[in-house]
């Protein structure tokens, strides 16, 4: 039996199946962790993880793009270091079916 993702994850197969083109960033943590990058003693060691992949990926992409992350942490660290809106998987499925 096929166990589902971890919570937090989505299983790419489902996006495709809404003919959606999906690229997976394996790149772990985005560096906030819940509370810990808002908290002003690991802002610094965030920011630093968050520029070893995620970041950087999300800046490099189009426009039209759309990111998606399943936690309201990530969601917030992309909107305000690249200013890019992450989207919850149930807007984007929203967004998909019009």
């Amino acid at each position: 039996m096929e166990m589902p993702p971890p919570i937090g994850e989505t299983d790419p197969r489902m996006l495709e199946r809404l003919g959606m083109d999906v690229h997976m960033l394996d790149a772990g943590c985005c560096g906030m962790a819940g509370s810990f990058g808002f908290k002003q003693e690991h802002y610094d060691v965030s920011m630093q993880v968050g520029e070893l992949a995620h970041l950087p990926a999300i800046r490099n992409t189009a426009q039209e793009t759309i990111v998606m992350f399943g936690w309201v942490s990530c969601r917030q660290q992309i909107e305000q270091a690249t200013a890019r809106r992450g989207m919850h998987l149930a807007e984007v499925i929203r967004k998909t079916m019009g």
